[in-house]
This record gives C-alpha cells, structure tokens and sequence, in this order.
C-alpha cells in the first residue's frame, strides 16, 4: 500500500510504477476488500522534489558544481567523516554500566567499552551468527554514531544497501549525471594500461551513447539505462555503533567487494583517531574469531582468502581481487 502511495514520486521509474500497480490488482484479485482501504498515489506536484525542480532550468552548470564541492570535500577518500556525537566512547560505557546496574568507580569507561567490544572477553562476538543486537550489553553500541561522506560505484553502493539499518541520503541519480563520463575504476584494472585503457574507451562510448540519446530529446529516465555499473553515486550515511560494526565485520573481510571494503578501511582509521578505544575492536570477522578463541579462525570454508589477515595490523591490509 505504502508502494502504491508513493509511485508517483519525482524519480519513480516508469518501470517500477508498472510493476507495483500489477503488485496491487493481484492483491485485489485475491481480496477486493482491500480497495476500501486502498489509497490513490500522491499527486507528484506534492513531493518537494518537484516543487524545487519546477522552478529550476540551469541543470547541467548545477549539476557539475555540485559533483566538484562534493569530491573536493572527500579530500582524496572514498568516504570522509563528516560527523560524529563528542561522547561516543563515554555514552557507550555508561549505556553498558546502566545495564549492569553498575557505579562508574566499580567500572570505568575503558573497561566498560571492552565488555561490549572486546571478544577476548564478550565471546558472543565470536559467533558467526550476529548476536549484538539481542544482547544487554552490546545493545549499548547503539548510542556511538557516525556519518561519512561517500562516492562509490554503483555496483559498490548496491552492496552498500544491503546494510539497511545503516541508512543514506541516496540521490535523484538523474541529479547526478553530467555529459562528462563519471565512473569508479577498479583497482585490478589500474594494473594494466591496456585494460584500463580499453575500460576508459568504454565508458567514453557509453556517456556518448546517453548524450546523443537526450540531444534526440529521450528522458533522462529511459537514457540512463545505459549508465554502466561503474557510474558513480554519491551520498552520505549515518550510522550507530552497533550496526556499523556489523557491517564492518562482514566489508572488512578480504572477500567483501573491493570498494566497500576499502571505503569500510578508510572510515574505520577514522573512528580510530577520534575514538581509539572503541576503534581498536573494529576488525574482520576472522580477527574477531582469533581474539574470541573461536575456530576455525576463518569462517569462510573453501573461500578463504589465503591471508591470514587476524595477525595484521589494519595500517597494512592490503588487498585487489
């Protein structure tokens, strides 16, 4: 219903319209009831989107300044800390002495962060499964958050989204899209200038495609179809401790998808600068499993990576796949 309310929002495809009203008469078929209850999509000329768009025409010149204030502020990164609460270490270790009933004398700050974060002695962060948001304690990491600016490929944010309790301010991507070509390169492609070579030519013929498509006057939305996988996406993204940390356990793994796992690098090196205690317990799932003294050390199986990343410290993960 919720899908129906809002398909007619200001970036909804044509495609995703389609689908969801076919979603609704197969409901009706099974239930004509629910048409009683059923309300019809938003006006789009109600979405704020619109509003602002209606009365702006320079799109191209704003749309190339905005790309350039963007990355200038990412300062060479694929994801920038932008913002995080100034007590993030001292509200986690009061959240978890507020669980045990516990004066701050009995138990300080550091030890406090250590029995929520440390699987030397939390051994539930050992577990394959991710126990923390069912336990007492570890549901303290909730108060720590952070948000960073990020600018990764489409293929990267896609796995991005899989985390959907980290949650962004994805864009109007038509917003985002320049006749100049914008794309994420991968780092094995860098390794050799005729593949890189052949990657850039690429996508040179792919943003001439789209560009030629919108000179005949076709839609931004049917023309950028042809936008490649690698197309860039920027946004920013906020996080609390808890699932920021489950996130990083699975994109810090040297199998993970190589941007996310180096955007998850980049901002864990962050946290660590301004929040050392906490930092120091942000790491791959088979250094959790090491300190915790659970094996195998790899959870992994057969796709072990070959590395055994647990006995590196995080300044010397190195990694292309």
């Amino acid at each position: 219903f919720r899908y129906y309310r809002l398909s007619d929002q200001f970036d909804v495809p044509c495609e995703q319209r389609i689908v969801v009203k076919k979603m609704i008469d197969e409901v009706l078929k099974v239930e004509p009831l629910y048409e009683k209850l059923l309300e019809e999509p938003v006006d789009i000329e109600m979405t704020p989107e619109y509003q602002f768009f209606a009365g702006l025409h320079s799109g191209e010149p704003l749309k190339k300044r905005f790309i350039e204030e963007f990355d200038k502020t990412l300062e060479g990164r694929f994801s920038k800390l932008v913002g995080y609460n100034n007590n993030n270490e001292a509200l986690v270790a009061q959240g978890v002495r507020e669980v045990l009933g516990i004066p701050s004398k009995t138990l300080n700050n550091r030890k406090a962060i250590q029995l929520a974060l440390d699987p030397s002695i939390n051994k539930l962060l050992g577990e394959t499964l991710n126990l923390t948001t069912m336990s007492k304690v570890t549901r303290a990491l909730h108060h720590a958050t952070y948000t960073f600016r990020k600018k990764l490929s489409h293929t990267a944010d896609s796995q991005d989204q899989r985390h959907r309790t980290v949650p962004a301010s994805r864009p109007c991507l038509h917003r985002h899209i320049t006749e100049d070509p914008d794309y994420i390169t991968p780092e094995i492609i860098k390794k050799d200038p005729k593949i890189e070579k052949y990657y850039r030519d690429t996508m040179n013929r792919i943003w001439d495609g789209i560009n030629r498509l919108k000179n005949l006057g076709v839609s931004d939305e049917f023309a950028l179809y042809l936008l490649p996988n690698g197309v860039t996406v920027r946004f920013t993204e906020s996080g609390d401790l808890l699932n920021l940390r489950h996130k990083y356990i699975m994109r810090l793994c040297y199998n993970a998808q190589e941007e996310i796992w180096r955007a998850s690098l980049e901002e864990v090196e962050q946290i660590r600068k301004i929040n050392p205690i906490i930092g120091r317990y942000l790491l791959p799932p088979c250094s959790m499993r090491y300190m915790a003294d659970t094996h195998p050390i790899c959870p992994e199986g057969e796709r072990f990576c070959g590395v055994k990343v647990w006995r590196l410290k995080l300044r010397n993960y190195k990694r292309i796949i």
